[in-house]
């Protein structure tokens, strides 16, 4: 009988529950939705139109629907359901989703200004490499 080595994700989440959360938090678009959501509520299609804006491309509303699932669940946003015809949800930031976004925007605002290092240092190791095969 064979042992399978896949793990659940309730047994990932018991074994390193930080390491999840923190994945969620900067997953690709965990980390759009918390910096938009920063700014004010957003009902999904506008917030899946904000997130087309810096991605390059559009977030699909499954994958953006996960990610809002994931980031509530998380307690980090606020889903508002009001019961209206047509339906409306608004999202927003929680107290917790605000401290996690503000770290997250830093983390963003950083990485934006320090690209050119980043980009610099990427380079001298790129020629340094070549050098080193060359010479073997």
């Amino acid at each position: 009988m064979a042992v399978s080595n896949r793990v659940t994700a309730a047994e990932a989440e018991a074994q390193c529950p930080y390491r999840l959360v923190l994945e969620h938090v900067t997953s690709r678009w965990g980390v759009l939705v918390l910096i938009e959501l920063l700014e004010r509520p957003y009902r999904f299609s506008e917030l899946r139109r904000a997130i087309g804006t810096y991605s390059g491309r559009g977030v699909s509303e499954k994958m953006l629907t996960q990610t809002l699932q994931t980031l509530e669940r998380d307690g980090l946003v606020h889903r508002d359901a009001k019961p209206v015809i047509p339906p409306r949800v608004d999202y927003s930031l929680t107290g917790l989703g605000r401290e996690a976004a503000r770290q997250v925007r830093s983390l963003a605002r950083w990485t934006h200004e320090r690209m050119d290092a980043v980009e610099q240092a990427r380079l001298a190791y790129d020629e340094a490499r070549d050098l080193r095969s060359r010479a073997s």
